[in-house]
Parts: structure tokens; C-alpha cells; sequence
């Protein structure tokens, strides 16, 4: 355990399922023998590094593909015949789904500081990024900021916060069936982000109504209202936008050009946060026992194909990620082979297909509870018997 752990990889091949072939392997819940010091050091210094004109043209780079797609979907699709047009527009909002989570991710990266070395900057490109697929960027900025800093605590964390048993809604019990799960699923993917954003559903538990777009919830300080108001006047700008678009084009137009794309956005979203924090292999604590890096390293690294470069590798660096967010994403993958030898057993890394691994995790992870033999009564793992 610790720095090495029991890992079996070989410099050729990755470590995979903390050093096991078993993707439902649990982490290590002992605190590790390795601090964050330690691990920073075994990343190349340069890996730290923020440049502008490099975040500047992956942000230019996605515009532009979905500016191509924008112009395939507007001025080619129109002139196809039916029998090709009706197949050509679910490709349009595949593609342009998929590019547009990409300039999702570069936004997030913004909320992190890890896009410039000038904070100023990094919120300018957040903002009307993020304002321009309908996120409050501050917003979310702030609550994303204290799920890093509160990873795997039932009591702290901010968003995908299991529940007890105790704590379940009485109807899980009727959706525990693959019709249910099918539902279940559906609605989280389509209705869970603006669900959370709106009223707070999946996230922490708080003593009063919580919303992204109340500036005087309980989410934020003080010091933090203000620019809640400016991420809510870039979401009015945005909407102001598409209603001129729409009064002009359409909203029928509207909807197939830019609404469809976003909805898959959102989807994206959900499932690639759901699938990061929700695996049989993951602890999550109570105050016993939480600790910061025992919490950043409860999530996991996924296996997305080809889409790994499309969404800027958050997806199979999520892990470096955690530990350190202020990492441009270009430098991660190097990061992340570098942290492996000293995480051992605690890197997880899952290459199940996504749509098995989805079901999986719908069927597996429905509550969490600590093991009746463990002396740890504050490490608790997800349970599926209802």
C-alpha cells in the first residue's frame, strides 16, 4: 500500500483497476503513504504550465469545426433530398453535440484557472462560453470549486451525492428493474443538468431552497453574490440572442440547430460526471474519515475512444484533474502517466464500454452504506439490495 502499492504494470502497459483485472476491485481507504507534495514532484514542471495562445487554439480550433457543422447543418442538409436529409440532421447533432462539449470542457477549465495565468482573462472566455450554451459560469464556478475541494464526502461534496439507505426515496424500489433503470437514465441525461442547476436535485443537501441562479442562496457568500448577477445577465444576453435568432429564423429552426446539439451537451455532461464519481470500486466518507486526498482520489478514469480528444481528455485524466485543477488539459496525459507509478492501487482506471458501464452503475449504485465487519465505520460503498 502507498507509494507502489501492489501495482503489476510494466513501463509498456497501464495500471488499471489499482494494479487488478477486476474493473469492481475497491480502491485503498487507508490513508496513502504518499503525500501531494510527493506526487507533484513526479510530474514534469512544464506540465504546470499555462499558455494563452495554446488554450486560445483549441478554442478557436472547436469554434471552427462547429462552425463547419453549423453551415453543413443551415446551407447543405436544406438541398439534400428527404431521403437523405432525414439521416443527415441526427449526424449534424451527433457531431455538433459532441464538438460543443469540447468548448464545454474549455470553459470549465476557465472556472479553474487553468486556462491563462490571468484570472481576468480565464473568466472573460468562461463567461461567454459557458453563457453561450446556457451555464452560469460563476455560478457554477463557485459550487464546482467546493466539489473539488470536498471530493467523496457524503456530508460535503456537491454534486452525485450518494445517499444512505435510510435516505433513498421510497420510490427506488419500483425503478429497480431495467424498465426503471431505462427511465431513470433517460431523465437524468435529458433533465439532470438544468435539474441541478435550477433546484439543486442530485446535489448537496442544504438547509434552504438552492438554486445556480439565486444570488442570495445558500450556496454562495457574501463576497460571491455579485458576480452570481453577472452569470445570470450573460444567460439573459444569451437567451436575448437566440430569441432574435428564433423571431428571425424560426423556432422550430432554433430548436434543430441549436437546441437538439444542446441537449446532447447536457447529456454529455452528466454521464461523463456521473461515470467519474460513480463506480462500485469508489469510497466515499464522513467526517471520521474524509480527508482531501483520500476524496480526490475516490474517482475515476474512463475510457471514452476517439471522444477522449474530442472533450480535451476529461475524461481519462479526471483523476490529475482532481488533484490538480489548475493543469491545463493539454499537459494532463503526461501528468497523469507520470502519478501512476505513485498512486498504485489508489488510480482507477475503467475502460468498460459506456454504455455498459452506464448500465452497470445504474444497477450497482444505488446507495451507499459502510461493510457491517469493517472497524472503518466511516468508509462507505455502494450497495444495490434494496
Amino acid at each position: 500500500m502507498g507509494a507502489g502499492g501492489r501495482m503489476t504494470a510494466t513501463e509498456q502497459g497501464p495500471l488499471r483497476y489499482g494494479g487488478c483485472g477486476n474493473p469492481l476491485h475497491r480502491s485503498p481507504t487507508e490513508k496513502p503513504s504518499f503525500t501531494l507534495s510527493q506526487i507533484k514532484k513526479a510530474i514534469p514542471p512544464h506540465c504546470f504550465e499555462r499558455s494563452v495562445l495554446r488554450s486560445f487554439s483549441y478554442v478557436i480550433r472547436d469554434l471552427l469545426i462547429a462552425a463547419l457543422f453549423l453551415y453543413f447543418a443551415v446551407a447543405v442538409i436544406p438541398k439534400l433530398p428527404l431521403g437523405l436529409a432525414l439521416p443527415a440532421w441526427p449526424l449534424y447533432w451527433a457531431f455538433q453535440g459532441c464538438i460543443l462539449t469540447g468548448v464545454w470542457v474549455i470553459a470549465h477549465e476557465c472556472g479553474h484557472h487553468a486556462f491563462s495565468d490571468y484570472s481576468f482573462l480565464d473568466d472573460v472566455v468562461g463567461l461567454v462560453l459557458h453563457s453561450a450554451l446556457l451555464v452560469p459560469y460563476f455560478s457554477w464556478k463557485y459550487s464546482h470549486r467546493r466539489h473539488h475541494s470536498n471530493t467523496g464526502s457524503i456530508e460535503r461534496d456537491e454534486v452525485f451525492v450518494p445517499k444512505p439507505k435510510a435516505a433513498i426515496p421510497w420510490f427506488t424500489k419500483y425503478l429497480n428493474n431495467p424498465p426503471g433503470r431505462i427511465l431513470t437514465l433517460a431523465i437524468t441525461l435529458t433533465l439532470g443538468w438544468p435539474l441541478y442547476l435550477s433546484f439543486n436535485v442530485s446535489g448537496r443537501c442544504y438547509p434552504r431552497f438552492a438554486s445556480h441562479f439565486d444570488p442570495y442562496g445558500p450556496i454562495y457568500s457574501d463576497r460571491e453574490r455579485a458576480q452570481i448577477f453577472i452569470s445570470d445577465a450573460g444567460l439573459m444576453a444569451a437567451l436575448y440572442v437566440l430569441y432574435r435568432v428564433a423571431a428571425c429564423y424560426g423556432f422550430w429552426w432554433l430548436v434543430r440547430v441549436y437546441g437538439v446539439p444542446l441537449l446532447i451537451v447536457n447529456g454529455w455532461l452528466v454521464l461523463i460526471t456521473y461515470l467519474q464519481h460513480t463506480h462500485p470500486s469508489l469510497p466515499h466518507y464522513d467526517s471520521s474519515e474524509w480527508d482531501w486526498l483520500r476524496g480526490a482520489l475516490a474517482t475515476v478514469d474512463r475510457d471514452y475512444g476517439m471522444l477522449n480528444k474530442v472533450f480535451h481528455n476529461i475524461t481519462d485524466t479526471h483523476v490529475a484533474h482532481h488533484l490538480f485543477s489548475t493543469m491545463p488539459h493539454y499537459h494532463a496525459m503526461e501528468a497523469t502517466k507520470a502519478i501512476k507509478p505513485i498512486l498504485g492501487e489508489y488510480y482507477q482506471f475503467d475502460d468498460t464500454p459506456l454504455l455498459k458501464a452506464m448500465w452497470r452503475e445504474a444497477q450497482e449504485c444505488i446507495y451507499v452504506e459502510p461493510d457491517q465487519e469493517s472497524k472503518l465505520k466511516g468508509v462507505f460503498w455502494y450497495r444495490k439490495e434494496l
